[in-house]
């Protein structure tokens, strides 16, 4: 008899008031955004931002404009993201599909990109360098992501490919078949969340030359990324595309390139904010 863990089928709505539904997965964005301002207050305690004073001192009230960029930054990258990357087709044929943020489809790539420009915004606003914007907010970005692969989980959604019937975390998933596969969503969980928050909170706790957490988020990130998708089924409308990767694959790979350059180029620049303190050589 083949092992299989029991899918706990969980009821992806939380809480149902008179009607109005809240589901476990916007809970989690919630959470997401509550300890990313949480660990953000941590930040201001750190080098390079507990001694910036120009054009003015770090604060609590960063914390909440980079919040509110970022959340928007997320929910209309990760939308527009999902249509442009995974289902062109049929958004184009069906636009006002796209505004329904509840029926599911968001993309990390897209919410990326949004939230990018949500930063670049809010460094120009505030005469602040942008990867010294990036640098502040990366090493909270993780948690977050945890919390989103788990709602996704929660919901049963983005499942795994097969799995061999003697893998003893195999599970059958409501809308997966009647297939064992790879709980996925929590190998993402564990790689893209968990263990990049804490090697990069840890990279981050000394100051680094600007630019270098940003960069190494970008890679960390593309890397785990990358090797998750190797457990995760591909959208069945997408399949596998060329050299028989997914696109999450094919997405991830100019993020590794581009985190791997930004931070070789950031060491090779040198460009330090700490105005109290020695920048700690990158290697270290």
């Amino acid at each position: 008899m083949p092992l299989e863990l029991p899918f706990p089928n969980i009821n992806p709505v939380a809480i149902n008031l008179f009607g109005l539904k809240i589901h476990w997965y916007a809970i989690m964005y919630l959470l997401a955004f509550g300890l990313a301002y949480l660990l953000m207050r941590r930040r201001l305690h750190h080098e390079p931002y507990r001694s910036i004073t120009k054009p003015e001192p770090w604060g609590a009230t960063d914390i909440e404009d980079i919040l509110l960029n970022s959340i928007v930054g997320v929910l209309v990258g990760g939308r527009l993201g999902y249509t442009l990357f995974y289902n062109p087709g049929f958004y184009l044929a069906n636009p006002l599909e796209i505004v329904k943020i509840w029926d599911g489809g968001m993309s990390f790539h897209g919410g990326a990109i949004g939230v990018v420009l949500g930063l670049a915004w809010f460094g120009w606003r505030k005469g602040r360098p942008f990867l010294q914007v990036a640098d502040f907010l990366v090493p909270a970005v993780p948690i977050g992501l945890a919390a989103g692969r788990f709602g996704n989980f929660i919901n049963g959604e983005l499942w795994g490919r097969e799995a061999s019937a003697d893998l003893p975390w195999a599970m059958r998933f409501p809308t997966g078949g009647d297939v064992l596969r790879h709980p996925s969503q929590l190998y993402q969980m564990l790689l893209e969340g968990l263990l990049l928050f804490v090697l990069l909170w840890w990279y981050a706790r000394k100051p680094r030359y600007r630019g270098q957490i940003a960069g190494a988020f970008l890679a960390g990130y593309g890397f785990f990324r990358f090797v998750a998708e190797f457990w995760r089924e591909p959208d069945a409308h997408l399949g596998f595309l060329s050299l028989g990767l997914s696109m999450g694959q094919w997405l991830s790979l100019p993020m590794i390139v581009a985190g791997v350059v930004l931070w070789s180029w950031a060491r090779t620049r040198a460009v330090s904010d700490v105005e109290a303190e020695p920048v700690v050589d990158a290697t270290s």
